[in-house]
């Protein structure tokens, strides 16, 4: 009965809009093939509004799913075919072997090094292990169906359509996918923190030979000779503790998978009608296959929820239902760990576990090339996970004869996240959030951030962990762990011994995580928000604390866009009577708080150099007078018409990676001012003027005027045409955050990551919710659409799109255009 219900809703949605927005002729020819279901095969209704945005409306999950699979590939063919290229490990067969894979999947540097670990998962049949597990360890039934479903949308949207894309148009590469590829890139993306930072790592890991032990050997005699340190007898050889504990603070830190964020939810007692607030700001990259796509997603009677999804996912990600609405940002928490292992000194891929000698597990896998022979190479694994050779080119971990490092994730067997993500879409308040969270477990790298139509928020970093405790880290650490984990919450652990096991906790769903009472959470804080900093400063005056370190850290030096996003947003709480005009607001105020702090100190420092001229870096001295001018009257925002912007921007680039941080302020950090702290800008430090003649020399060598507007140099083309874009970089500290590249003859001339699906969310007297988003890149990026730069340049002119969710909004659409997708 509840199906027959179900479908008859569906058939509903359709005849009410036809009839509403069709002419009659129309609706007449087209009513009748449109409500009928689909013969024996999966359907859906698809309903675009404005910007090309999708409402996809179907009888179950699979057929939600399956107008998913449909929807996103009408949009992103070619995004999501280059994703599943990448993910059943063929690079090598169709693209070459030494050619960069792009970094939306993982952190391979070459086609054959990302083939070479994603075969090994496919040969390993570790997705369809983990397909087989029961909820809630695994996927539950609904979140399998959605997989299935997208799987078939995807396959009929290549068979009904033509490619029109010159990205992959008439590539054959282009296949169908099944249900395990689906699975695989979500496995591809809950890893990415953990093995997917390591690909190269772990596809080079090969056993010494006596030649590499000989070489090894006399290294470790010259180290000693030259007074070096070989991390305490870590086995890292010719690099200190130290400095491989800054490489691990430096790789741990930030963004993280070139991704960050800000989110703030605001509760009732801020708001204008004490209901609450969501501003949702994630910056992601732009190009490549962790953009976003827009789409609202309906079960009648089961499921009603709108956001954006990452692609190739199935649930959305971000977003919000009638009642909920929520964010993520990249957590500081670090998804993996490494366990040092004791190696037998007559055969390095046997190692000590328990006291007992235990051989490594061969992984043999083999990578058709194109133009070439197949290449074959082994990886190695063991019961902690695969062996490991580096964590990147900064932080090399030698296999050595006595010494090796294995990778332990936790994410490695979590496919967990759509189940989140539906539980999310049926929470009634930012309680079902928390219990959906609890109960999935199933975020890999992100904060949640929420508030509910009652006035509640939540911020939580609830996220999938190993269980790496202060003491255990204290007690199994090996040398050089004693110097990773405080600095960066990286743990190397003993991996000999028994007593070093991760163990459990109640409520974890696998072993070795955290279970759910150990994660950081605030409830019905006034505001809660997040800027990729860890969980302490969540509301400057409820701080969390007590949580381990490798969440993140307690009392340390916040970054310039934490800082600045809580003023801003702890001004707003103060000032109350908040809607959702104060969270437009906010996400196009481009206030830059390094300039608030600075520009004055830099402009009359400026002013003082003798005879205005400053010595650049090449020993040349550079005219600085009308730069002073410039940065003295600047606006000190980052808006597309602001002026002393992109100056202001180069030199301050310039001068925070030449002057060390501790030498950048006059007044030091001091936990007890964190968001004031450090402050007064030491003009007098060395690196300062010559920051200041390099950038006024740069701009004026591209031809630059130093008073030009930001927009005219700060821009990306579309449709042979520059769309100027607002906002600032990461070290500015730019809520709005935009990280263009760089064109010397130019200026920046494309985005390589910033904010992307916005979304200002509240709700008023009636029962739909107040909802404004905006999609950066638009919705397609197939040139020839024409959702391929329309949101951009909403977001160039600072404008939003009015969202529709309810039935009657969607209905009135000027531009609603109703599709009836099936199997054929």
């Amino acid at each position: 009965m509840r199906i027959r219900l179900r479908r008859l809703g569906v058939a509903a949605v359709v005849l009410l809009t036809a009839g509403a927005t069709l002419p009659a002729t129309a609706a007449e020819r087209h009513g009748d093939r449109r409500e009928r279901p689909a013969d024996g095969g999966l359907s859906a209704v698809i309903r675009y509004t404005e910007y090309g945005i999708p409402h996809i409306v179907a009888e179950d999950h699979e057929s939600l799913g399956f107008g998913t699979g449909w929807a996103q590939a009408a949009d992103q063919v070619c995004t999501l075919a280059d994703g599943f290229l990448t993910v059943r490990g063929d690079r090598s067969r169709f693209l070459g072997p030494e050619k960069a894979p792009g970094f939306s999947l993982s952190s391979a540097t070459t086609n054959l090094s990302s083939d070479l670990y994603f075969r090994g998962v496919r040969d390993s049949r570790t997705v369809e292990r983990l397909l087989a597990q029961p909820a809630p360890r695994g996927p539950s039934r609904a979140a399998k169906e959605m997989m299935s479903g997208f799987a078939a949308g995807y396959n009929a949207w290549l068979r009904q359509n033509r490619i029109t894309d010159p990205a992959c148009r008439d590539a054959a590469w282009v296949h169908p996918v099944t249900v395990q590829d689906v699975a695989a890139r979500g496995l591809a993306l809950a890893v990415l923190g953990g093995q997917g930072r390591a690909v190269d790592g772990i596809t080079a890991a090969q056993p010494p030979t006596a030649a590499d032990g000989a070489a090894n050997g006399a290294s470790a005699a010259s180290d000693a000779a030259a007074g070096t340190t070989a991390s305490g007898g870590s086995g890292v050889r010719g690099t200190s503790a130290g400095r491989t504990a800054r490489a691990a603070r430096e790789l741990f830190s930030g963004d993280g998978a070139g991704m960050g964020s800000n989110a703030v939810a605001f509760s009732g007692a801020t708001t204008a009608n004490g209901r609450g607030l969501l501003l949702g700001n994630p910056h992601y990259p732009w190009q490549g296959g962790r953009r976003f796509w827009q789409a609202q997603q309906t079960i009648p009677g089961k499921l009603n929820v709108s956001g954006g999804s990452l692609l190739g996912t199935v649930t959305v990600s971000i977003g919000h239902n009638a009642r909920v609405a929520w964010s993520h940002t990249v957590a500081t928490g670090v998804p993996l760990n490494l366990h040092q292992l004791t190696l037998d000194p007559s055969d390095p891929t046997v190692y000590r576990a328990d006291g007992r000698p235990e051989r490594m597990r061969k992984r043999t896998v083999t990578v058709p090339v194109t133009n070439g022979a197949p290449v074959t190479r082994t990886q190695w694994w063991t019961r902690y996970g695969p062996v490991v050779t580096s964590l990147g080119p900064s932080l090399p971990l030698p296999w050595t004869p006595t010494t090796a490092y294995a990778l332990h994730d936790p994410n490695a067997g979590n496919l967990r996240a759509s189940d989140t993500g539906l539980g999310f879409g049926t929470a009634r308040d930012v309680g079902d959030v928390l219990a959906s969270l609890r109960r999935t477990q199933g975020l890999p790298w992100v904060n949640t951030i929420a508030a509910d139509a009652r006035g509640g928020t939540l911020f939580t970093q609830s996220q999938v962990l190993p269980r790496i405790t202060d003491e255990l880290a204290q007690r199994c650490s090996t040398p050089l762990g004693r110097a990773t984990y405080p600095a960066s919450g990286l743990a190397v652990l003993d991996g000999s011994r028994a007593d070093c096991a991760l163990g459990g906790d109640p409520g974890a769903v696998q072993p070795g995580i955290f279970g759910p009472a150990r994660m950081p959470t605030l409830r019905d804080a006034p505001y809660a928000e997040n800027s990729n900093d860890s969980a302490w400063l969540s509301n400057a005056d409820r701080p969390l604390t007590g949580y381990e370190r490798i969440f993140g850290t307690i009392g340390t030096q916040r970054s310039m866009r934490t800082r600045g996003a809580i003023e801003d947003v702890a001004g707003m709480a103060e000032r109350g009577g908040l809607t959702v005009r104060d969270l437009q607001r906010q996400q196009f105020a481009n206030r830059v708080p390094a300039a608030d702090l600075a520009a004055w100190d830099v402009a009359r420092a400026c002013a003082a150099l003798p005879g205005g001229t400053a010595t650049g870096s090449d020993g040349k001295g550079a005219d600085v007078r009308e730069a002073c001018d410039v940065l003295a009257a600047w606006d000190r925002t980052m808006d597309t018409g602001s002026r002393g912007a992109l100056l202001f921007d180069r030199f301050w680039r310039r001068l925070t990676s030449a002057v060390p941080a501790a030498r950048l302020w006059k007044v030091p950090f001091s936990p007890a001012d964190p968001v004031g702290t450090p402050r007064g800008l030491d003009t007098a430090a060395p690196g300062f003027a010559t920051a200041l003649a390099d950038a006024v020399t740069e701009l004026r060598a591209a031809g630059i005027p130093l008073a030009s507007r930001l927009g005219e140099h700060q821009f990306v083309v579309r449709g042979g045409a520059p769309v100027p874009v607002p906002g600032g970089t990461e070290s500015l500290g730019v809520w709005n955050k935009i990280e263009p590249v760089w064109d010397p003859a130019r200026g920046y001339t494309e985005v390589s990551t910033g904010s992307s699906y916005v979304q200002a969310v509240g709700w008023g007297g009636g029962r739909c919710p107040v909802a404004r988003t905006l999609l950066t890149y638009s919705q397609s990026s197939n040139p020839y659409s024409p959702h391929h730069a329309d949101q951009t340049r909403l977001f160039s002119d600072e404008r939003w799109v009015t969202s529709r969710f309810c039935e009657e909004e969607i209905r009135s659409s000027p531009v609603l255009r109703v599709v009836r997708v099936r199997e054929r």
